[in-house]
């Protein structure tokens, strides 16, 4: 049996602790540990550690060395921040798909939609937020602007922590019906509209920073 290799435990590390935070598993103001948390992965303290350093440059955990580790609190500044960023970089790949996405692409695109638009009405977060990915991720991938995809990998998580606790609190600050806007400009090849209704989505989330 070949080894694993270590990029993939840092990986597998990063992902577990990352989805911890944002969806609240470990909350924001928590101490972690690498020990602690290596042994709940089932990994070594090494990957955790890289993993960390990762987190702390994303701004979801903050460290003081010889003293803690912990999970940073919502900070409304930085969560305009960050959809400030990430909706520039929506934008830019919205810009540079729509001319090339294909029939299916666009039927993914709604069917994403439907599922977001069920799991809303049932309330299911969880849902909600995986078909939002997915129906963004379409535009994403086909854009093929790996600079702009890691800079809205980076800095999304920032974002969905404050977008679950609203949704928690019975709201949503996403839209099907902006959604739909989104993808009819896209099935019509109108790439300054699905442009527009993209900068009106993340204005959306820039908004919900504000009254927090």
């Amino acid at each position: 049996m070949e080894a694993v290799p270590r990029t993939l435990l840092r990986d597998h590390a990063y992902a577990a602790i990352r989805d911890a935070i944002v969806t609240g598993a470990i909350e924001p103001g928590a101490v972690v540990r690498d020990a602690d948390l290596a042994e709940l992965l089932g990994l070594s303290r090494a990957p955790v550690r890289e993993a960390f350093s990762r987190l702390v440059d994303e701004g979801l955990l903050e460290s003081k060395p010889q003293s803690y580790t912990r999970v940073t609190p919502v900070v409304a500044a930085d969560v305009r921040d960050a959809a400030a960023v990430v909706g520039a970089m929506h934008e830019l790949v919205t810009t540079g798909a729509v001319p090339r996405l294909s029939a299916a692409d666009v039927e993914a695109m709604r069917t994403a939609n439907e599922r977001f638009a069920a799991a809303v009405r049932d309330g299911d977060v969880d849902a909600a937020l995986h078909a939002d990915d997915e129906l963004h991720d379409v535009l994403v991938r086909v854009a093929r602007n790996r600079a702009a995809a890691a800079t809205i990998a980076r800095y999304t998580p920032l974002i969905r922590r404050l977008e679950r606790r609203r949704f928690g609190e019975g709201g949503t600050c996403r839209s099907a019906g902006l959604h739909g806007r989104l993808i009819g400009a896209c099935a019509e090849g109108d790439v300054d509209e699905a442009v527009r209704v993209t900068a009106e989505i993340w204005r959306t989330l820039a908004d919900l920073a504000d009254t927090d």
